[in-house]
């Protein structure tokens, strides 16, 4: 299994997350915080912490989606995306274990397959979880 991206400071909401989005009241900044909002809610007990500049939503202290606004897309990221289902072949990426969603306003979005995508990252980071903490 691999090692978790763990962070520190991880809060039920996180003041610099707030901060972010109060910055950002652009159609990029506002599609972010949507879909933001969507990971946040997605399961009950979730923290969240803002790292490299990103919004990120944890169990616990793992992290497993992110959201980025950047100068004409949001991303809407996995760090273990590369281990998730994605039949509608929405995740981009080529890295060894991380894959985003490239979002833009005024584009069609699959909601239900990114839905999909967000209740499969949490699921997935869920049981990372569990077998670091069984020892595995």
């Amino acid at each position: 299994m691999t090692a978790l991206l763990r962070f520190t400071g991880t809060a039920e909401h996180d003041p610099a997350i707030a901060q972010w989005f109060a910055a950002r009241q652009d159609a990029l900044g506002l599609l972010a915080r949507a879909w933001f909002e969507r990971m946040r809610h997605c399961a009950p007990g979730l923290l969240e912490v803002l790292h490299d500049g990103c919004p990120t939503v944890c169990v616990g202290d793992a992290g497993f989606a992110y959201v980025g606004a950047y100068r004409a897309h949001v991303n809407v990221g996995f760090f273990q995306g590369s281990s998730l289902p994605d039949p509608a072949r929405l995740l981009q990426g080529t890295g060894k274990r991380m894959r985003h969603v490239k979002l833009r306003p005024g584009e069609e979005i699959d909601a239900r397959a990114l839905e999909a995508l967000i209740a499969a990252a949490h699921a997935d980071m869920v049981e990372r979880v569990r077998e670091e903490e069984r020892g595995g």
